[in-house]
């Protein structure tokens, strides 16, 4: 196969990953005649990480936090988009290597991002239920619907249990929002639509090994945020860590455990930077060690930003936070500083503007901290739904998604509640696998 991207006169700035950071370099260089875009992304679309828990708890449907990526730059005839996967980076010879063949580039910004981290733990990569993608998210919905159906058919109280419990890993803003609307529906919708299960009986579990929840977050959101967990009737249970679980029980390194098939991991994330890159540049988490021009050290025309960058500023000496807004400022402010670079200017060191830290808990709940005041409540969670309804990409997913939030707050039901499985074209699988393995044996 081979890319078929045409070379020009132009600077070629060849873009690793669609997300928050890869996007909004894409954007701000569309347009521009210095430069030919070439986009590289696994999927046709960009992703809207945050609302990644609605997904999953039903609240919305996975096409309203999806933008197709042609749909963005329809009338820009300098950006080139490629669906693939990259293999190697060669920066000797300044190209990549992708399933679809070898790309050149004149400056390479890799913006990866980052996957869930399971600490090496095998059994957890096994049977866990990550969330890091929209094919998670809905894998999770599925998984978490088809219980509620299995327990039904059982009869004894220990395979009930094990089907209605629910154990979330992880005290960020994404274990903390899970649980909030998980304990929401438990409240509201469950019951209505399963009048033949006892709800009381169901447990929700948020584990996190620190001591508060909401990290990075003001003690008083962390305290608000707990306080809002546990009276929606969620166990919370600091400074535990998980250890194991064999699918029907999570076992904890103080030798607790906790009855349940569903264990969802949201307990850290692990950038994923391209093979090709020297080891030394690359931290333990998987990040890349950038300058403040977002060079990857070493090199001067191999850029990173986003979740898989490692910049540090006397203010984040372990690197900015791996969220969205380092990403989003990273991809701007590389915009700005490759247009510089075309035109015979110096570039400009980048400087982190923390626009604050938000959360929200459950309907009508929610923690915010911005860099002058912090508040919680209704008028934080009001705050919360404007912020990202505004961040969304495409104004027919902000509709969308503005009237399944103004339904929901309404109703108290979600319309969403789907168990969606791909179908399998009909055959023996297991006897085709077992031919194949046959016949790599004897060979």
């Amino acid at each position: 196969m081979n890319p078929n991207i045409p070379r020009t006169d132009r600077k070629r700035v060849v873009i690793v990953g669609a997300g928050f950071g890869g996007l909004r370099l894409a954007r701000k260089l569309a347009g521009r005649k210095e430069f030919q875009v070439v986009l590289i992304n696994k999927n046709n679309f960009h992703e809207f990480q945050p609302l990644y828990y609605q997904v999953a708890t039903s609240g919305l449907e996975a096409s309203s936090i999806l933008f197709p990526l042609r749909a963005v730059f329809q009338n820009c005839k300098n950006v080139h988009i490629r669906v693939t996967s990259v293999t190697q980076v060669h920066p000797e010879t300044s190209t990549i290597d992708t399933d679809l063949g070898p790309i050149e580039y004149d400056y390479l910004v890799i913006a990866t991002g980052a996957d869930t981290n399971f600490f090496g733990m095998k059994n957890i990569i096994e049977r866990a239920l990550p969330m890091k993608s929209v094919s998670e998210a809905i894998t999770l919905r599925n998984r978490i619907l088809q219980n509620f159906e299995d327990a039904l058919s059982v009869d004894s109280s220990d395979e009930k249990e094990g089907f209605l419990n629910v154990v979330v890993v992880g005290g960020g803003p994404t274990g903390v929002e899970l649980c909030g609307t998980f304990a929401e529906m438990r409240r509201t919708v469950l019951p209505s639509d399963y009048p033949e299960l006892d709800f009381k009986r169901m447990q929700i579990y948020l584990i996190e090994s620190g001591g508060e929840l909401l990290g990075p977050m003001s003690k008083e959101s962390q305290e608000k945020s707990q306080e809002y967990l546990t009276r929606l009737g969620v166990i919370v249970q600091l400074n535990t860590r998980v250890q194991d679980f064999d699918g029907k029980t999570v076992f904890m390194a103080d030798g607790s455990t906790i009855r349940t098939n569903n264990l969802v991991w949201a307990a850290g994330v692990r950038a994923t930077p391209p093979v090709g890159l020297p080891a030394e540049i690359i931290n333990k988490s998987g990040r890349i060690l950038v300058n403040r021009y977002s060079q990857v050290q070493g090199f001067d025309t191999i850029f990173a930003i986003g979740d898989v960058a490692l910049m540090t500023e006397e203010k984040y000496p372990n690197g900015h936070p791996q969220i969205a807004q380092p990403a989003i400022q990273q991809g701007k402010h590389l915009a700005a500083n490759l247009i510089r670079t075309v035109k015979g200017k110096p570039m400009e060191e980048f400087t982190y503007k923390d626009l604050g830290t938000m959360a929200t808990i459950g309907r009508g709940k929610a923690v915010v901290d911005l860099p002058f005041w912090s508040f919680q409540g209704v008028f934080a969670w009001m705050v919360w739904l404007f912020v990202h309804l505004m961040s969304i990409v495409g104004v027919k997913n902000r509709l969308l998604i503005f009237i399944n939030w103004m339904w929901n707050y309404l109703s108290d039901d979600q319309s969403l509640r789907l168990i969606i499985k791909p179908k399998l074209p009909k055959g023996n699988f297991e006897a085709m696998k077992q031919k194949v393995e046959d016949q790599l044996v004897t060979k």
